[in-house]
């Protein structure tokens, strides 16, 4: 699930980016996003890839998982305007505004998985 008003375009910050073409309350839940998970050896190959930068922790085991929809796409801040939370039975990302989101704003989320969790994330940290 991806709500319609959700759009990528060019971004100020990095690459491209999801934006909304209306106003969107605080706590509304944005998208549901199935994923791929990795196994610890799976991991470690797609890291020689592109795609090292677009998968997400998964598991204490050193697994991470491949996120489908927009969820990739999301730009990442610091004091972001929404939220992800991992659903690992279901296998799913939800992605949740934290604050009202106006329109035409870019979306974020912290990598760290806490809206105002302000430790270096590992392109910054380098």
């Amino acid at each position: 699930m991806i709500l319609p008003v959700l759009f990528i375009a060019p971004s100020d910050f990095r690459g491209r980016g999801v934006y909304t073409s209306e106003p969107i309350p605080k706590g509304t839940v944005i998208e549901i996003a199935p994923v791929l998970v990795l196994s610890k050896d799976e991991r470690a190959a797609v890291e020689t890839t592109s795609l090292y930068n677009y998968i997400f922790e998964w598991d204490d085991a050193g697994g991470a998982c491949v996120a489908l929809g927009y969820v990739s796409i999301y730009n990442h801040s610091y004091h972001s305007n929404c939220e992800y939370d991992m659903d690992y039975e279901s296998q799913l990302i939800t992605i949740r505004t934290v604050r009202p989101v106006a329109k035409g704003e870019e979306l974020f989320i912290n990598y760290n998985a806490d809206a105002d969790n302000e430790t270096p994330v590992w392109f910054e940290a380098n």
